[in-house]
């Protein structure tokens, strides 16, 4: 039986010789994480809509742009980072998701208490655009700080910069909502923060 990335592979060379059905393979393989990065950026299920189909749209008009599957995932967090950074800019926004909205492209974590995951999808959301997207593509992508500086076209001291000082202002916003609990997740490693977040070791759908 063909993997994954052979399928996608395969399904790139047809869309871009024109096949519609092979691009609709590639919306499918990928929507769930497209749409899982904007509404963790957005907080809005209707924005994040919005940003996905733009996402995919851009995607269709520069399909022979397109050089591999790997490529192909790049792009795609690239264009759909990038949007909902646009879109929190031109029209920023406060709401974070209600306690018990879950993005379909995320697998929550069971072991993690609901209530911390939800507090801290809030903090996160409650970022500066650029400053949360970094912290979304570290810890619910798994990106390393290289991989983030080339999807936001930032360098990588900057990346670097906004972590620290993201985990730092998470952390102390975290405490100031139950100061007495001890319960503060640990900002010092990927793990910790990813937990919190309610991110299963399977982060990338």
């Amino acid at each position: 039986m063909k993997d994954a990335a052979c399928i996608t592979s395969e399904s790139l060379d047809r869309a871009r010789a024109g096949d519609a059905q092979a691009f609709a393979v590639l919306v499918r393989a990928h929507q769930r994480m497209v749409y899982s990065l904007a509404l963790r950026m957005l907080a809005d299920r209707h924005e994040a809509e919005d940003v996905a189909q733009e996402a995919f749209l851009q995607l269709h008009r520069r399909l022979l742009l397109i050089q591999s599957a790997t490529h192909l995932v790049f792009w795609l967090r690239k264009v759909t980072a990038n949007l909902a950074i646009d879109r929190l800019r031109s029209a920023p926004r406060h709401e974070v998701l209600p306690l018990d909205d879950e993005p379909g492209g995320m697998a929550a974590d069971s072991s993690t208490d609901p209530l911390l995951q939800r507090q801290m999808r809030g903090l996160v959301a409650a970022l500066p655009p650029g400053a949360r997207a970094v912290v979304l593509l570290r810890y619910q992508e798994d990106l390393d700080p290289t991989e983030i500086a080339a999807t936001l076209d930032m360098s990588i001291n900057t990346v670097k910069s906004h972590l620290r000082r993201s985990l730092a202002e998470l952390r102390k916003n975290f405490d100031a909502q139950q100061p007495m609990t001890g319960n503060s997740p640990d900002s010092s490693n990927t793990e910790g923060v990813a937990t919190a977040l309610g991110v299963s070791e399977n982060r990338q759908s």
